[in-house]
């Protein structure tokens, strides 16, 4: 029985403890599977470009194919690896630990190190794919693929998919200490829920300002207004905006807990 576990655990990871997956999990394994197609493609597409090399020939647009499918399938198979556990891990004395104890270790790995990081990572690569887009950028080989900004976008989406895998299987984790009620999951998570609280509240100010100031008004002015400068408080100096996140996210772990409590209230009677 170990030697078949084992077995799938290195064929089809996804099928791994299936029944403690919840519906964000399989969403994630589905999409993943499906881009597993393009591995194959990818060899082929390599294959090809060595018999044509060899013939005197040599087709750019196929070395760019192979860097789009490889960055396409390697970025979804990050969201994979967080969902099935799949990933390396140098953890040395975690496969002694109790499973609670495993849990509490993975709920800090995911949203007080990893969805942190991954959240920025999106922030940034989202201002990354705009430029790409309005250059127009494409290869810079003249029969080469066009359109890189295509490759770019995806890129700042496969963001999303793999903070949607590390937030499903932190919930999943988070069910094994204790129910998941949304107050108690964006606690928990509060490093995570503070990063995207900030995204909203960064994005809702500067649209808000982008939209209502004159067409001479440049984003380098919207950045030097008063309401992204920092201001001192408890001797140290903080930018504004993160004091309004600070207030805003006390702001929603009260209302998420009087919610949950008055649901939990009317489900008693």
């Amino acid at each position: 029985m170990d030697q078949i576990e084992k077995f799938v655990a290195l064929s089809d990871p996804g099928e791994v403890n299936r029944k403690a997956h919840n519906k964000g999990d399989r969403i994630v394994v589905q999409i993943s599977n499906v881009f597993a197609w393009l591995f194959p493609i990818l060899m082929i597409a390599i294959v090809s470009q060595v018999i044509i090399r060899q013939l005197g020939h040599n087709q750019a647009w196929l070395d760019d194919l192979q860097w789009w499918l490889y960055g396409s399938a390697v970025m979804v198979g990050i969201a994979y690896a967080v969902t099935t556990d799949s990933h390396v891990r140098v953890d040395i004395f975690y496969d002694g630990f109790s499973e609670e104890k495993k849990a509490k270790i993975s709920i800090f790995g995911l949203t007080w190190l990893f969805l942190p990081f991954i959240i920025m990572c999106w922030d940034l690569t989202f201002h990354y794919a705009v430029a790409s887009v309005e250059a127009g950028e494409g290869s810079s080989s003249p029969n080469g693929l066009h359109g890189l900004y295509l490759l770019k976008i995806f890129m700042n989406l496969t963001f999303i998919l793999i903070a949607f895998a590390a937030w499903s299987a932190y919930r999943r984790e988070l069910a094994k200490l204790t129910e998941p009620k949304l107050w108690k999951t964006l606690l928990i998570a509060f490093p995570s829920t503070m990063f995207i609280v900030n995204l909203v509240v960064f994005y809702v100010i500067f649209w808000a300002i982008r939209l209502t100031a004159g067409s001479e008004t440049t984003n380098r002015d919207i950045m030097r207004m008063d309401i992204f400068d920092t201001v001192e408080f408890l001797a140290y100096e903080i930018k504004f905006t993160i004091l309004i996140t600070l207030v805003v996210t006390f702001a929603l772990l009260l209302i998420t807990r009087l919610l949950d409590r008055g649901a939990s209230s009317t489900g008693e009677r």
